[in-house]
C-alpha cells in the first residue's frame, strides 16, 4: 500500500551523530572489536584508501579466515571485516601488523583520513595530496596527545576539486594552485590559508585546539560543540597557528553543497599509465572480487564504497574493465547498481527493522538520476552527502523521502508491497530536474 504524505522537515536523520560524551567512545577498530548480530565485528582504518598489494592481501586473509568472507567498504573508504569469532583479536592484530595495517595501536582508530581518490592521476587537482596524506599520518601516529580523540573524528584531504571536502570533515585541508593550503575547521565557509608545506602540521594542531574546546563540553566532533564554543574555534586555532610560527591568514571558501564522486569506468593515469574507478554494489567485495581488484595495480578505496585501481598498463585495461563488469562491480553510468547503497540492515544489525540490503536488490531497476539509500533505522548509518532519496525502514513501511543537504522531505510510505516500493523509489530517484554533474556515477 502507498500512502501519500504532505512534504514537511523530518527529524535528524542521524540522532547518534551529535551525541555527547555520556560514556566511552565504542567505535570499532582493528583492536577493539565490536559485537553485532552477526558475530564480531572489526574497523580497519586505511587513511586515504591506499593499499598495497600485501596490505589487500592481508585483509583478504583475515576475512577468509576469520570472517564472513567479504569484505564491507566505508563510507569513509575503510574496510569492516563481519562474522568474526569473538577470540580472534591477537591473530587479527597479529596479520595485520605484519602487513603494516597497525603502525600504532594507540592511534588506530583515529586514523580517519579521507582524501580525493583521483589525486594526481587526471591533472583535475590543484594539488597531489599525496605528501598531506604521509606527513598528516606520520604526525598523528606520532601525537600522544591525539590519542584522545574520538574514532568518529575525520580529516579531508581535497586536492581542490571539493569532492571530499563536501562529506563534512571536522578538519580539511584543501589544494590551490598556489603553493598555498586551506584549511576549513568544522562546518564553515571560513578558512585559515596556509603553505602547502605546513597543511599536515596545520591540521594536527587544530585537531589539538578541538580536544582543548571540547574538554568541559562532551563532544565528540567539531558539529557537536555548543554555538558559541563553535564559533571561536577557527580563531583559536589562527592564534595557535602563529604561535607555532606557521604563515596563516583568514579567509572564506564556500563548503561544496555535495560530494561529486569519481565516474566509473577507464580514467586517465599518469605517466602512460591507465586508472580504473569502479563502484561495489551495496559495498560487498566477496574474495574473488576482491582478488581482481588488489592484484591488477595500486588500489585506492573510496568513501562512496568504490575503488580505483592505479598504475595499469594501457594494452591491459579495457581487458581488465571488462573483467571487472563480468565480476558484477559498476564500471559505468548505466550500471542499475549505480547510486544505490544501504546500511548492514538484518540479521547483522539488532537495531534494523528490515533486511534493506535485500530490499535494495529487490528494487534495483534502471539507474536513477539521484542516489538512493537504504536504511534499517532512524540512525542511517553511512548515509551519503548532499541530495539523495532516503529509504528507512519503519515499523509502519519503508518511508521514502527526498534529501537536499540539511532539509529531509517526506514524499510517501510503502507498506508490505515489494512491486510498489521499487515503483516509489524508481519514481523518486527520477524527480531530479537539475542537469546531471559529470562526475556522478
Amino acid at each position: 500500500m502507498l500512502a501519500a504524505m504532505s512534504a514537511s522537515p523530518l527529524p535528524p536523520r542521524s540522532p547518534g551523530d551529535a551525541c555527547a560524551r555520556s560514556s566511552g567512545d565504542a567505535c570499532p577498530g582493528a583492536l577493539r572489536l565490536h559485537r553485532a548480530d552477526d558475530g564480531a565485528l572489526a574497523r580497519i582504518r586505511i587513511p586515504g584508501g591506499i593499499l598495497t598489494i600485501r596490505q589487500a592481501d592481508a585483509l583478504r586473509q583475515v576475512a577468509e579466515r576469520f570472517g564472513d568472507g567479504e569484505l564491507h567498504l566505508t563510507s569513509r573508504g575503510n574496510v569492516q571485516v563481519r562474522g568474526l569469532p569473538a577470540d580472534c583479536g591477537a591473530e587479527l592484530a597479529g596479520l595485520l601488523g605484519r602487513a603494516g595495517l597497525l603502525p600504532s595501536a594507540r592511534h588506530e582508530r583515529v586514523r580517519n583520513v579521507v582524501a580525493s581518490p583521483l589525486s594526481g592521476l587526471d591533472g583535475l587537482g590543484a594539488a597531489d595530496v599525496g605528501p598531506w596524506l604521509t606527513g598528516l599520518d606520520r604526525l598523528l601516529c606520532a601525537s600522544d596527545r591525539l590519542t584522545a580523540l574520538s574514532g568518529r573524528f575525520l580529516f579531508a584531504l581535497d586536492d581542490g576539486r571539493g569532492d571530499v571536502d563536501a562529506l563534512g570533515a571536522d578538519l580539511a585541508l584543501l589544494g590551490r594552485g598556489d603553493g598555498s593550503a586551506l584549511l576549513r575547521v568544522g562546518d564553515t565557509d571560513a578558512v585559515l590559508r596556509v603553505p602547502a608545506s605546513d597543511a599536515p602540521r596545520a591540521a594536527l594542531l587544530a585537531a589539538g585546539a578541538f580536544l582543548d574546546a571540547a574538554r568541559d563540553t562532551g563532544a565528540w566532533r567539531t558539529k557537536d560543540l555548543p554555538g558559541e564554543v563553535a564559533s571561536a574555534l577557527p580563531d583559536d586555532v589562527l592564534r595557535r597557528l602563529g604561535q607555532a610560527g606557521i604563515a596563516v591568514a583568514p579567509g572564506s571558501h564556500p563548503r561544496p553543497p555535495e560530494a561529486l564522486r569519481p565516474a566509473t569506468g577507464r580514467l586517465p593515469g599518469s605517466r602512460g599509465e591507465a586508472a580504473l574507478s569502479v563502484g561495489v554494489p551495496l559495498g560487498r567485495l566477496n574474495p574473488a572480487q576482491w582478488r581482481l581488484l588488489s592484484s591488477a595495480g595500486g588500489l585506492r578505496l573510496t568513501p562512496w564504497r568504490g575503488a580505483v585501481v592505479t598504475g595499469i598498463a594501457p594494452h591491459r585495461a579495457d581487458s581488465l574493465l571488462g573483467a571487472l563488469t563480468e565480476a558484477g562491480l559498476i564500471t559505468g553510468p548505466g550500471s542499475p547498481w549505480a547510486g544505490v547503497g544501504a546500511c548492514v540492515g538484518q540479521p547483522g544489525c539488532a537495531k534494523s527493522l528490515a533486511d534493506v540490503r535485500a530490499d535494495a536488490g529487490a528494487a534495483v531497476g534502471p539507474a536513477g538520476r539521484l542516489p538512493v539509500y537504504w536504511s534499517g533505522c532512524e540512525r542511517r548509518c553511512g548515509h551519503p552527502h548532499g541530495e539523495w532519496i532516503d529509504v528507512v525502514a519503519t515499523p509502519d513501511g519503508h518511508r521514502i523521502s527526498h534529501v537536499r543537504g540539511d532539509r529531509t522531505t517526506a514524499t510517501s510510505t510503502v507498506r508490505d508491497d515489494p512491486a510498489a516500493l521499487a515503483a516509489a523509489v524508481a519514481a523518486a530517484r527520477g524527480t531530479h530536474t537539475a542537469a546531471p554533474r559529470g562526475t556522478h556515477t
